[in-house]
């Protein structure tokens, strides 16, 4: 059993509670837009952490963090790319990956909408955790926990940390 906490869309300020909220979790896994190496760094010095560069992202995030993860999280495959849509709406590329990589869970952040549904069309869950920075149009700072246990995805818990 993996718990996971997943967060996006940082632009380079982390919410102090962010480390209450992930200190159960097994790994962190980030969905771009850092916003700063010491953003990833800090993430990285307490758990396991994964993380896809995103499009505000500098040298700095983009030289150690690729646009793209595909891993493999017990039974589960998982796919993670900043900018990628949504159930049906994925856009072009992603699409493709999708349907060549087929994964049981789809990672995006960019939007700052959380989203958590089901694609029944690829069998896959998608999850986009919103924005957990100050920057942006969100009105509430969001992150993601849950578990990965063998094939399951379960006990998905949306964390609100409060007003941009």
């Amino acid at each position: 059993m993996t718990k996971i906490g997943l967060i996006s869309d940082t632009h380079g300020w982390l919410d102090p509670s962010c480390s209450k909220y992930f200190a159960n979790c097994d790994e962190i896994w980030h969905a771009g837009d850092l916003g700063s190496i010491a953003i990833a760094d800090e993430l990285k010095e307490k758990k396991i952490f994964k993380a896809v560069s995103g499009n505000i992202d500098g040298y700095d995030v983009r030289s150690e963090y690729p646009e793209m993860l595909v891993w493999q999280c017990e039974e589960v495959n998982v796919l993670m790319i900043h900018i990628g849509g949504y159930p049906p709406k994925y856009n072009s590329d992603s699409k493709k990956v999708i349907k060549r990589i087929k994964p049981q869970l789809f990672i995006s952040g960019h939007s700052h909408i959380l989203k958590i549904m089901y694609d029944a069309d690829h069998d896959c869950l998608h999850m986009n955790p919103g924005a957990a920075g100050k920057h942006g149009w969100h009105q509430i700072r969001t992150i993601i926990r849950f578990t990965i246990d063998g094939k399951e995805i379960k006990d998905c818990e949306v964390i609100e940390l409060g007003k941009r």
